[in-house]
C-alpha cells in the first residue's frame, strides 16, 4: 500500500514537472502589460501627433516614468503642446509634469488615475548575458515585448548607460526593460541600430519619482529647471575633462596637440597619402558619447576635437597655408536647430603666438533662444610650423556657457606647440 502510494505520488510529480509553462516573454507581457502607457505628445490647435513614445507606472498614486526627450516639446513650448497617457484599452488622459532629470533623460508625469499594475523601482543588477524584455509602443503600432541580452554598462561614457542587445524601436522611448521576474534593469532611451541600445539605469528611475513626491506643487517654469540642470551638468562635465594636469597630448608630423583628455572620450586617427595628391594628412579626432537632450536639434554637454597635420615637398609654403586656410573655414561640428532654437554663429579671429608657434584661431558662438546663457561653440585654430608642414584643429562644444568656452580655449591653446 505504502509503495503503490510512493509511485502516485512520482506519477503526479512527473505529471506536473511535464506540464508546459508559460514561457518567460508571454509571462512577462501578460503581468505588466496594464502598467506599461503610451505617451503622446499632440499639438494643442489641432490635435495632431507630433512625438510618441511609452512610459509606465512607478506607483499607485499614477506617477508615470518617461523620457524628458519624450515630452521635451510639451516642456519647451508648453502653450503649443499637451501630453497624454493612452492604456491598453484606449484610454486617454491628459497628464501634467511632475518632475525632470534632463540630465538622465527622465521625467515623471500624473494624470488623475490611479495605477492598477505598478512596476517596481527596487532595480536589478543583473548578470552579463541575462535575458531581458523590453517594452512599449514601437512606431505607433501598439504594446509590445521584444527579448534582448544585458551586456553591461557603457565603458566610454561618463553618465551611466545601460547596454541592451536588443531593438528598441521609435516610440519604445520610457517604457521598462525587465528581468524574467519583472523586476525593473532600466528605462528605454535609445537605439543605435542594429540591435545595439541603451537603458537609464532603474537608481535614476528611483530618483526622479523621489524628486516629484517631495515637490509640493508645480514649478513657475519648467524650461528654467531644465536650463539649471543642464547648467549643472556641463559645469560638472567640463570639470572632470579638464581637471588632469597636465593636460594630456599627442606628437603628430612634429606638432604637439592636445591628446586623449578623459578615459570617457574615443579617439581615433589615420593617414590620407594619396600619389595623386601634392600634400599627405595624418588626422585624429576625439569625441564623447555623453550629451543631455535638449530638443529634437540640440544636446548639451558633447565634445569633439579633430587634428589634421598637412605635409609636402611639392607645395610652397604660400600654397600650403593656403591649403589649411580652406581647412579653417570648414565647419565643424554636428550642429543642427533653426532660427526658432538658435541664433546665428558669431566668430572672432585673432592671431597668436604661444612660445616659438605663431597661431591662427577663431571662436564662434551661437546661443540658445528658449535656454539663455547655453551655447555651442567652435574653436578653430591654424598652427603654422616649418615651410613643409601645417597643422588643423578644431573643437566643437554643444550647450555650455561662455565661461567653460573660455575655460577650454585657453587650457586647449595653452598646450599646442612643436616637439623639440
Amino acid at each position: 500500500m505504502r509503495r503503490a502510494g510512493q509511485l502516485l505520488l512520482v506519477l503526479v510529480l512527473v505529471r506536473a514537472a511535464a506540464a508546459p509553462a508559460a514561457p518567460p516573454t508571454e509571462d512577462v507581457f501578460r503581468r505588466f502589460a496594464d502598467a506599461v502607457l503610451q505617451i503622446r505628445v499632440t499639438e494643442r490647435e489641432s490635435g495632431a501627433k507630433a512625438v510618441v513614445g511609452s512610459g509606465f507606472y512607478a506607483d499607485a498614486d499614477g506617477r508615470i516614468v518617461t523620457n524628458y526627450h519624450v515630452v521635451a516639446k510639451a516642456v519647451l513650448y508648453p502653450d503649443r503642446y499637451v501630453v497624454e497617457r493612452i492604456d491598453r484599452q484606449g484610454g486617454t488622459e491628459t497628464v501634467s509634469l511632475e518632475a525632470i532629470y534632463a540630465v538622465h533623460d527622465l521625467a515623471v508625469v500624473r494624470g488623475p488615475s490611479r495605477a492598477r499594475v505598478v512596476i517596481s523601482l527596487a532595480g536589478a543588477t543583473p548578470v552579463q548575458g541575462a535575458r531581458l524584455y523590453a517594452m512599449g509602443n514601437p512606431l505607433d503600432l501598439g504594446l509590445s515585448i521584444v527579448e534582448g541580452t544585458y551586456n553591461g554598462l557603457l565603458q566610454h561614457s561618463l553618465y551611466q548607460r545601460l547596454h541592451l542587445t536588443g531593438p528598441l524601436n521609435p516610440g519604445m522611448s520610457g517604457g521598462p526593460t525587465l528581468t524574467e521576474r519583472g523586476a525593473l534593469v532600466g528605462v528605454n532611451v535609445r537605439s543605435a541600430g542594429d540591435q545595439v541600445s541603451f537603458l537609464v539605469p532603474a537608481t535614476f528611475a528611483r530618483g526622479v519619482i523621489e524628486q516629484a513626491r517631495r515637490r509640493p506643487e508645480a514649478p513657475p517654469s519648467w524650461i528654467d529647471v531644465v536650463r539649471e540642470q543642464l547648467f549643472a551638468h556641463q559645469e560638472a562635465y567640463f570639470a572632470t575633462l579638464l581637471a588632469v594636469d597636465p593636460i594630456p597630448t599627442v606628437t603628430m608630423e612634429g606638432f604637439v596637440l592636445p591628446g586623449k583628455l578623459a578615459p570617457f572620450l574615443r579617439c581615433w586617427g589615420d593617414a590620407e597619402r594619396d600619389e595623386t595628391d601634392a600634400y599627405d594628412v595624418v588626422a585624429q579626432e576625439c569625441a564623447s558619447d555623453d550629451y543631455a537632450f535638449v530638443s529634437d536639434r540640440l544636446l548639451s554637454g558633447v565634445v569633439r576635437y579633430r587634428h589634421h597635420v598637412l605635409t609636402t615637398t611639392e607645395l610652397n609654403a604660400f600654397q600650403l597655408h593656403a591649403l589649411a586656410s580652406e581647412h579653417f573655414g570648414e565647419h565643424y561640428g554636428s550642429y543642427f536647430g533653426d532660427e526658432e532654437e538658435v541664433t546665428a554663429f558669431v566668430c572672432r579671429p585673432r592671431l597668436l603666438r604661444h612660445g616659438d608657434v605663431s597661431m591662427k584661431a577663431a571662436v564662434c558662438l551661437r546661443g540658445y533662444r528658449r535656454l539663455p546663457g547655453l551655447y555651442d561653440a567652435v574653436l578653430r585654430v591654424v598652427v603654422l610650423g616649418s615651410g613643409d608642414r601645417v597643422a588643423e584643429s578644431a573643437v566643437a562644444l554643444s550647450g555650455v556657457s561662455t565661461a567653460t568656452v573660455e575655460h577650454v580655449v585657453r587650457r586647449y591653446l595653452g598646450v599646442i606647440g612643436r616637439a623639440p
